[in-house]
């Protein structure tokens, strides 16, 4: 009877411990996907290098990301598109900035760590399949932004 309490009591604690954040983390819903991540780190890391970074972009006059609330207007699977925006920031973004500047490298370094894990943890909640049907299914209002474009 003590063993199963025993067990019992620790598994409802490993039950806690994972799904409560850790110390600084958020929780984030994208669609169906919930992911815990620090986004007080990731602001200090970027806020610490970000004058750095843009005193060295050569195109100022072109913006990504122009106004902080288009992504919102985004209506398709926002797991899917999140993560894809993670796998561009990881794969692309992250890999090819370094600076000859090692703090700028570490801080650089940590939110690649912190995208990577949330990449990771986006991974495991995404339906691919139906991800590519949707995706398929609306090939013609890409098609028609690239001709508009």
């Amino acid at each position: 009877m003590k063993g199963s309490q025993l067990f019992l009591c620790l598994f409802s604690m490993l039950c806690w411990l994972t799904l409560m954040p850790t110390a600084g983390n958020k929780i984030f819903h994208f669609g169906p996907c919930r992911i815990s991540m620090s986004m007080t780190e990731i602001r200090s890391g970027f806020t610490a290098i970000k004058a750095n970074i843009q005193a060295r972009d050569p195109i100022r006059t072109l913006s990504i990301l122009s106004h902080p609330h288009s992504l919102r207007k985004v209506k398709v699977d926002r797991c899917c598109i999140t993560h894809h925006l993670f796998n561009f920031y990881v794969d692309k973004v992250f890999k090819h900035c370094k600076t000859e500047d090692p703090y700028v490298n570490r801080k650089i370094s940590s939110i690649a760590n912190s995208f990577l894990s949330v990449k990771r943890k986006l991974g495991q909640c995404l339906n691919v399949i139906s991800a590519a049907i949707k995706s398929l299914g609306e090939l013609d209002i890409l098609l028609d932004w690239m001709e508009k474009s």
